[in-house]
């Protein structure tokens, strides 16, 4: 089976695919100073490596990387594929410089364009709130990029005294009766109507009626109150990474 591994800024999502079938999959915090030997103990603990026959990395944490490939040589005997330059997508960068396109972009886009067909456009709610468009000609030309949910209430809530951190759920109303309220619907109504400008200016410029695609944590608060996205995918980054793999061997 092959370990698929998306390493954020916030979280770490990972999942084991049995061909093309994801068959399990996990969530943790992302903590940067993790070793090799850090890493294979947690992952003894939710899997039988024995069982893995290869490993696909996306690592937007750079010291956590040589972490990675410690771990797989201590505690696997399999080729760990760490998606970045030189590695087969079957989907072209046009950036201006296409190392500094976050690997966990390029697997959305390489997952959005097998499934969903080309063009299309990538929401993927993280640390950041990342638009990735693919083109017509199914390749990646770019894309926007704004402060995510959390870090968005985090710089409110250290620069305002009288507010305090709320739960991430959808308010009762959109006009709020209570300071928590009231935060909860600027979050989910604010975030929604962002959504729905960057897309509708992205489908714009490209003249083309592109789906939009949603993926990461905080995409099912988000979506339901958003016009522009027709699907929540919660595993793209996952299946990027396992298309990867197979494009690579």
């Amino acid at each position: 089976m092959l370990l698929a591994v998306d390493v954020g800024n916030t979280s770490t999502v990972f999942g084991l695919f049995r061909d093309s079938e994801l068959v399990e999959h996990w969530r943790l915090a992302t903590e940067r100073n993790r070793s090799g030997d850090e890493l294979g103990a947690l992952y003894k603990s939710f899997l039988d490596l024995a069982e893995v026959d290869g490993i696909c990395l996306s690592s937007s944490v750079p010291q956590l990387v040589r972490s990675y490939h410690e771990f797989a040589e201590r505690y696997t005997e399999v080729e760990l594929l760490e998606l970045g330059p030189g590695v087969k997508t079957g989907v072209p960068v046009r950036y201006d410089d296409p190392r500094e396109v976050g690997p966990d972009r390029i697997a959305n886009a390489v997952a959005a364009a097998e499934r969903y067909g080309s063009p299309c456009v990538v929401v993927d709610f993280g640390t950041s709130t990342n638009f990735d468009v693919v083109s017509a000609d199914a390749e990646y030309i770019g894309g926007v990029l704004a402060p995510g949910i959390e870090i968005s209430m985090d710089a409110l809530f250290a620069r305002a005294a009288r507010l305090r951190k709320i739960d991430f759920v959808e308010p009762p109303s959109v006009i709020g009766k209570t300071t928590v309220a009231s935060l909860q619907s600027g979050v989910v109504y604010g975030f929604a109507g962002q959504v729905d400008g960057i897309v509708q200016a992205i489908r714009g410029e490209l003249g083309a009626d592109a789906p939009a695609i949603a993926t990461g944590g905080l995409a099912e608060l988000i979506v339901p109150h958003a016009r522009t996205i027709q699907k929540i995918d919660p595993y793209l980054t996952l299946e990027g990474l396992r298309l990867v793999w197979e494009r690579n061997h």
